[in-house]
């Protein structure tokens, strides 16, 4: 399969049908700079991405597969940091700059459709848990948790058939966890359908334990048959 085909199965494309609510819309420099500075003070690692440049990506490429969804570099990895002052330079050379976080570091991102998002996000509110959760324009729902974190000895971290990175996104339809290696779109983002990646719990929040909150994501999953072809399994 081409990365193309890839990235458009699990961002939205342009011509799908545009959000029904602005609510959440960021646009004031300063109020976009805020939510950042926040993201980076809980210590989520951020990377310049690409934004809209009127109908096209800022990238330039021709036919560009993730508009305003991927970073700017191929070195983001390495680029992703939570120093403040690098963060205010970022925005001072291109302020419409989107912005992702390296996850698997400070973080983990446990991400569904938006219709088992909600389902879970209530399910998780009721049993007390807390933890970031973003909205992907109407289609996904981004939850932070804790990571599985990236210890020296590759034998002590233990992978899952869920673990997604950015050529391999189609191979998840369902739920997706994105750890070493993977990023996704911080708020504020502005999307191709006019949409954008907001909070609807913020960074401030704490970490919760993933198998926690994976538990009721699957279920949810399960639920509203968002289900990916293959099996899930831990390890």
């Amino acid at each position: 399969m081409e990365a193309s085909s890839r990235w458009t199965a699990w961002w939205p494309r342009r011509d799908h049908q545009r959000d029904k609510s602005t609510a959440g819309v960021v646009s004031s420099p300063a109020a976009r700079l805020d939510l950042l500075l926040g993201a980076v003070r809980a210590g989520f690692p951020l990377a310049p991405a690409a934004h809209l440049a009127g109908y096209r990506c800022s990238c330039d490429r021709v036919g560009c597969p993730a508009p305003a969804q991927h970073p700017v570099s191929f070195a983001w990895q390495s680029q992703a940091t939570t120093d403040p002052e690098q963060l205010s330079r970022w925005l001072s050379r291109d302020p419409q700059t989107n912005f992702i976080t390296a996850t698997g570091r400070a973080h983990d991102v446990l991400d569904v459709p938006a219709e088992a998002g909600r389902l879970a996000l209530e399910r998780l509110t009721a049993q007390g848990v807390e933890g970031p959760v973003a909205a992907v324009g109407e289609e996904r729902y981004l939850f932070f948790t804790a990571t599985r974190g990236t210890p020296e000895d590759e034998d002590e971290w233990w992978s899952s058939e869920l673990d997604t990175h950015p050529d391999t996104m189609s191979e998840h339809p369902g739920l997706r966890w994105h750890c070493r290696g993977s990023y996704t779109l911080l708020p504020p983002a502005a999307l191709p359908d006019g949409s954008q990646v907001r909070w609807l719990r913020g960074p401030e929040q704490p970490l919760p334990d993933p198998l926690r909150v994976l538990d009721v994501l699957t279920d949810a999953c399960t639920e509203v048959g968002a289900v990916a072809e293959e099996q899930w399994l831990i390890g």
